[in-house]
């Protein structure tokens, strides 16, 4: 081996060693979050902002992946949003792992845990909501009233504390993604999105923390969901075109399966998500299906196949 060839694989060894090293800086307070950010602007780094409820799973770290391709300093949040839960919904039993989702951040070489508590993103008197019209007035946007609002809301401050040049987010879902989009550019926020691909199972289930929620039998039949997609990108390639038709093969499909209801099933334009008749080159299949008590989501996009 020679000098050159030597001193190439010690750098190497330890700028590995240096990013297995680097500690994790967990943050709770606002004005501590936004000093830390102030302070790496000045020094012209490109953060990225992941925001997450917790319960890291594959999904989740595939998004501090990607963050970490795109800038120098990534900040993953970890809040469970009470705002975003309706009355009825799993507020108190959502899957929580503080100390698990600290230990896979270290792993991942994220830079910062941002974990406030509730009072420091509602503190007494808060009365301030972020509101985007007409792109969340349906599919989960009907079935959860006031979900979107609270979204949006705690999305923005999130933006505020954090003062990212980009933000992650996972396209599972998808109106979500939307929505948020949405808020940036009607808002004037200078933060360019991103959506990551969904990340699923070995099985073909969407990762997702609500999953542990499902009984054995309970996700033998949530793989519906995922085989429901499969059919509808199949009856498309093979030349149906009806909107109508494909979602009453995918709706029978579903209710063939134990434990399942339907919340919704649409084909619509992946920009507007506006509902559509007849499927063009591109269009988007979102389903939410409650298997059991657990409320679950998926979706593809449809597409000509490339010549």
């Amino acid at each position: 081996m020679t000098q050159k060839t030597a001193s190439k694989k010690s750098k190497a060894a330890s700028r590995g060693k240096s990013r297995t090293a680097k500690r994790l800086t967990v943050i709770r307070k606002v004005k501590d979050m936004q000093q830390y950010v102030k302070d790496a602007r000045s020094k012209r780094r490109r953060i990225a902002l992941v925001p997450t409820m917790g319960y890291l799973h594959e999904g989740h770290l595939s998004l501090v992946r990607e963050a970490r391709k795109v800038a120098t300093v990534v900040v993953v949040s970890v809040f469970v949003n009470p705002t975003q839960f309706g009355p009825n919904e799993d507020l108190d039993r959502y899957p929580r792992d503080p100390s698990g989702d600290r230990r896979k951040l270290q792993q991942e070489g994220a830079d910062v845990m941002f974990a406030p508590d509730l009072l420091e993103l509602y503190p007494e008197g808060f009365q301030t909501f972020v509101d985007v019209a007409e792109i969340t007035k349906d599919f989960c946007g009907a079935s959860r009233p006031g979900h979107f609002d609270g979204v949006t809301t705690v999305v923005a401050k999130l933006f505020n504390s954090t003062k990212p040049h980009l933000a992650v987010f996972g396209q599972k879902d998808y109106q979500q993604l939307a929505v948020i989009s949405r808020m940036v550019t009607d808002l004037d926020m200078d933060i360019r999105i991103i959506g990551v691909p969904i990340v699923r199972e070995a099985d073909g289930l969407a990762m997702s923390s609500r999953n542990s929620y499902l009984s054995s039998d309970e996700r033998k039949s949530a793989l519906c969901l995922k085989k429901s997609l499969e059919l509808a990108k199949e009856m498309y390639h093979e030349g149906t075109t009806d909107a109508g038709q494909i979602k009453g093969a995918v709706e029978s499909l579903i209710q063939k399966h134990p434990f399942t209801e339907i919340d919704y099933v649409t084909l619509c334009d992946p920009l507007t998500l506006e509902d559509i008749e007849t499927l063009g080159d591109e269009s988007l299949l979102a389903l939410a299906v409650r298997v059991g008590r657990t409320r679950l989501i998926d979706n593809c996009l449809i597409r000509k196949k490339s010549s």
